[in-house]
């Protein structure tokens, strides 16, 4: 059985910086994608960045581009997203989920619907 499980939330002053963590557990994750979604208060859950498994190749939201980062580390089946300059309008509970890897684009992976195992989400709040 699949599980993704999320860590490293918490409260964090405009500016600062947080990373996240999800651990991966129940499959062979080389022919998957590991993305991050948000969602705020109100609003519909967003893509916030995805990544390769295998090859570490990496797409990500223009509203985090240049601020966020995606990684994994294959030997502990964990992805990463490290979190800079954060905004109070990235408030929200993050969530990590899998997609299998069946288009050549990342750009397809911005979609909720590819994805089919998600972990149960961590809040991240920022303060101004």
């Amino acid at each position: 059985q699949v599980q993704l499980v999320e860590s490293g939330g918490g409260l964090v002053q405009a500016g600062g910086s947080l990373r996240l963590s999800c651990a991966a557990s129940g499959r062979t994750f080389s022919s998957y994608a590991m993305g991050w979604f948000r969602q705020a208060p109100g609003k519909e859950r967003e893509f916030v960045a995805v990544i390769s498994w295998s090859a570490g190749s990496t797409y990500y939201a223009d509203s985090v581009k240049g601020r966020f980062t995606i990684s994994r580390d294959g030997a502990k089946n964990t992805a990463y997203l490290q979190m800079n300059s954060l905004k109070p309008e990235d408030t929200a509970v993050y969530y990590c989920a899998t997609a299998p890897l069946t288009y050549y684009s990342l750009s397809f992976y911005t979609d909720e619907y590819e994805y089919d195992y998600w972990g149960q989400g961590t809040q991240v709040t920022v303060s101004s």
